[in-house]
């Protein structure tokens, strides 16, 4: 049968409905009150299905009908269609509710127990049909994917007031300076941004690298010389364990601190002007769903 004939009006959904009651209950009688309607309504249309097709479906008799070969599988046949129709539905009304899907993020970092990382667990804990696909990367990377719609939304240290991306301030954070522990500095309870003036800062390519190097540069402007700053193509752990080696020093906020690895000091910097900002970005022709569901989410108190 072409694909196309059962929705041209010549066969129409209500007939396969019927016919496969019909072949559930063996009867009309029965079959026309599980439907609510008459039992010459489906008399007919079964009728008017086997003319259509070319084949007797039932063979009637005094005892009530049994289903021919030609018409078990068609039965068989018909089912199974309806099954991937339902399903079809069903997912694409899940969808639209948010229940289901993929979901493209990026994150400028994401450690165990972090901010991103417990709205993630919470989100997959309320919403588990929705598959989270997170990818790390820069600020600038992140604004420019996220125009093409991949990813989908992304999460990044400092606010960006972008005029055609929608951006949030989700959460703020303490900025902290990571010094080896045996460092001069590391037995004080703070530090000022001045007592850094002759550290060398380790500043990763990727994450909140390009972020913090900037920073290091603003705050230093017509005050003392700018840090030696070096880039380092390394993951978080990595540049942990320079830092510890003695390397050099490098910026976190206080809540990548608390995963503290040893011979590594955090410090808060007591003259840092404010806490971090880190905002969520995404674009306003982006209408999914999930999304707004993780938006949502996002700006709630844990708690919440």
């Amino acid at each position: 049968m072409c694909p196309l004939r059962l929705f041209d009006g010549r066969i129409p959904m209500i007939a396969l409905i019927q016919t496969l009651a019909v072949a559930e209950y063996l009867s009309f009688h029965r079959a026309a009150q599980a439907l609510g309607t008459s039992q010459s309504s489906v008399s007919q249309r079964i009728r008017s299905l086997e003319e259509y097709l070319g084949v007797l479906l039932f063979d009637r008799n005094t005892r009530g009908v049994r289903l021919t070969e030609a018409g078990r599988r068609f039965v068989d046949q018909i089912r199974e269609a309806l099954d991937i129709i339902d399903h079809a539905i069903m997912t694409t009304e899940m969808h639209a509710r948010g229940e289901d899907g993929d979901l493209c993020i990026g994150v400028h970092a994401l450690t165990p127990g972090c901010t991103l990382d417990r709205l993630f667990e919470r989100f997959h804990s309320e919403y588990s049909g929705v598959r989270l696909h997170i990818a790390e990367g820069t600020a600038r990377e992140a604004q420019i994917m996220v125009r093409e719609g991949r990813p989908d939304v992304a999460f990044m240290a400092c606010t960006h007031e972008i005029p055609d991306l929608n951006s949030r301030v989700i959460w703020r954070d303490r900025l902290m300076v990571g010094l080896p522990a045996h460092h001069p500095l590391a037995a004080r309870q703070d530090v000022a941004w001045r007592q850094l003036a002759e550290e060398t800062f380790l500043v990763r390519h990727g994450g909140t690298g390009p972020q913090m190097h900037d920073m290091i540069v603003t705050r230093s402007a017509g005050k003392w010389l700018t840090p030696t700053i070096q880039r380092v193509d390394v993951g978080r752990s990595a540049l942990l364990s320079m830092i510890a080696a003695g390397h050099g020093v490098s910026l976190f906020v206080e809540e990548g601190a608390a995963a503290n690895t040893a011979n590594v000091a955090f410090l808060p910097i007591r003259d840092e002007p404010e806490t971090i900002p880190f905002s969520a970005v995404w674009s306003p022709k982006n209408r999914d769903p999930n999304l707004s569901k993780l938006i949502t989410m996002a700006g709630k108190p844990e708690s919440a």
